[in-house]
Order: C-alpha cells, then structure tokens, then sequence
C-alpha cells in the first residue's frame, strides 16, 4: 500500500470516529433538548438491542422513544448527559463499537429531588445509507446519588453504586 493510499485509509477512519461520536452527541443533546424525533433518528431502523437497566429493555428504537416521551419531555424533567472518554473501535464491514463514560443529572421540580448517575454506555454502531447509527446500546450504572431538594437543608436519600427499587 503506497503512502498516499494509508494517508487516505487512516483520513477514512478518523472521519468514521468522528461521525460516530458526532451521532452519540447527537443523541444525548436531543435528550435533553426533550426532541425524541431528533433522538430517533440516532438509532438503526428495524430490530436494535437497548438495554437501559431499571428503565427497559427495547428492540426498537420507536420503543425506547415512546418511554422516553412518557418518562422524561416534561418541563418539570430537568437533565443534562454529558458523554466523556469516548473509546471507538472500527471493526470494519461498516460496523463498530464504543465505550462512553456518562456523567447524569436530572432535577424533578414537581418532586423536588435532583439525581445525578455515573456510569457507562457499551455501545454498537452500523453505516447505513451514508450514516453511522446505534444498533445497539447498554448503560450501566456505576455510581448514583438522589437528593431531596424540597427544604433549605438538601436531604441526600441516597448514595451508592445502585438505588433502590
């Protein structure tokens, strides 16, 4: 392979990466703009594998949309995700996979509590029609805190690796 050909391989792959985290960032920042349309288009169309613990457990991106609509587009529903330490792999064949760090926190005005999680995404991707989408997704959770907001003193409820049910 001539010089010029691995310079156009490796340019090829970075901007692959680059997409990639560009459709990851996509995703978080429709969450939290409450734009499941947005968030959708983020997603592989047909059978995916989502799997966000205590929150379900989808095989459609349609799915996993309809429960964020319920559970999270409400003005009273405050969050903010911020993906950190993204660890892309292209496999070749159009598919890929990452590891994302997660930093979570959400305030509840109507319940007064603020949640802030720590965790993890293990993700899977494919290139389709020109864009690079989630085929699959799983978050863990590795650290949690939930705090009562509701007084002048904050009450911590809880703090730990995983809250109660």
């Amino acid at each position: 392979m001539s010089d010029i050909e691995t310079l156009a391989r490796r340019v090829e792959q970075l901007e692959a990466v680059e997409a990639i985290k560009r459709v990851k960032y996509k995703y978080l920042f429709n969450c939290d703009q409450k734009k499941p349309e947005q968030v959708r288009e983020c997603f592989a169309d047909g059978k995916v594998d989502i799997d966000f613990g205590r929150i379900g457990r989808f095989d459609s991106a349609d799915a996993l949309v309809a429960v964020y609509t319920e559970m999270a587009c409400h003005e009273h529903i405050v969050e903010m995700h911020h993906a950190q330490n993204p660890q892309i792999e292209l496999l070749g064949g159009g598919r890929a996979r990452g590891l994302w760090g997660l930093y979570y926190h959400m305030i509840d005005t109507q319940q007064q509590t603020a949640t802030q999680l720590g965790g993890y995404y293990e993700d899977e991707y494919v290139y389709v029609e020109g864009a690079w989408k989630i085929r699959a997704t799983r978050f863990v959770v590795t650290s949690s805190q939930v705090l009562d907001v509701s007084e002048a003193l904050v009450k911590c409820v809880f703090a730990g690796a995983a809250p109660p049910a």
